[in-house]
């Protein structure tokens, strides 16, 4: 259940809506509708005669969204899937392209603040991070299974911590005396590999890279942002606009990497050089978009696509 005290607030919003330049009539793929925050200012440019499908992993989050955005009745389509899941949404709507497509790849601050879900290292509760509760191994699967390497080799490839190994190390001789199976418990291990002085040094929370590097491994959230992306274009209209929301680099470079071999087959054009990123304002009223990048890519007409 979302904390009835939460206020959402779009991370580039003003951006988002800017860059994919919706007209009445269009469609819209939101691959990552969250709590609605993008759709509540996206759907009115659509109308009338536009559709707005929005989905997201998160059953809990999904039941949010769909009070927030009841309003606007039957041109929004709200659907429980993950986002590499999106074609056969697609089917199901009877229609195979959109004008548009959002993924933003950030986790939900009401996810965070819910101790239940087990995101974040300063709220205890159990060690679960599955943006599905349904689906899938909970983070404390992982980190009771995997042997001391494969947990060092975990938090290096997804977080790149430089601690990894001690880390992990520590993490072994503390579950040899009891399963580790809370947030706290993990936090206390990662900061007690590192010791007082990391925890008191005023940068980041020692645990923040471990809990990031699990949560990646558990919701498999590389490997479901490449299928999306390869996926993508077939599913846009020509002249269709696809907007990515990343929030560390390894998804940005991700991104990255898929639009530059896009250009090469001519069937994707970057609208930007360089990602954009939010103003000193946003920034300031919201820490989030600090770290958030945008890329935005326009499909091109199938008559400009051909063999080399």
């Amino acid at each position: 259940m979302v904390p009835s005290e939460y206020e959402h607030e779009p991370v580039l919003l003003e951006t988002v809506l800017e860059q994919l330049a919706l007209e009445a009539g269009d469609w819209v793929l939101d691959a990552t509708v969250g709590l609605g925050g993008h759709a509540a200012a996206l759907v009115p440019r659509i109308l009338p005669g536009g559709r707005y499908i929005g989905l997201d992993w998160d059953g809990s989050i999904l039941a949010e969204a769909r009070v927030r955005l009841a309003t606007f009745g039957d041109a929004v389509v709200l659907e429980q899937a993950n986002y590499a899941e999106f074609t056969e949404v697609l089917v199901r709507s009877g229609r195979q392209r959109v004008e548009a497509m959002l993924l933003d790849l950030g986790v939900n601050s009401a996810q965070l603040a819910d101790p239940v879900r087990g995101f974040s290292f300063d709220r205890e509760g159990p060690l679960d991070m599955r943006f599905n509760p349904d689906e899938g191994q909970a983070a404390m699967e992982l980190v009771n299974r995997l042997n001391e390497r494969e947990l060092a080799d975990l938090f290096y490839e997804y977080a790149q911590e430089p601690a990894s190994r001690k880390i992990a190390k520590r993490i072994c001789q503390v579950r040899h005396n009891a399963r580790i199976t809370t947030t706290g418990a993990l936090a206390r291990a990662v900061v007690s590999a590192l010791g007082p002085a990391a925890a008191a040094s005023g940068k980041l929370h020692p645990a923040t890279r471990v809990f990031q590097a699990l949560r990646i491994a558990v919701n498999r959230e590389l490997d479901n942002l490449v299928r999306f992306l390869e996926r993508a274009a077939d599913h846009l209209s020509p002249g269709g606009r696809l907007a990515v929301i990343s929030f560390h680099s390894l998804e940005d470079g991700i991104v990255k990497r898929f639009l530059r071999q896009a250009k090469k087959e001519r069937v994707l054009q970057e609208v930007t050089k360089r990602p954009l990123i939010a103003e000193g304002r946003e920034r300031g009223r919201n820490p989030r978009s600090r770290s958030a990048k945008l890329r935005v890519a326009i499909r091109l007409d199938e008559s400009s696509i051909r063999e080399d």
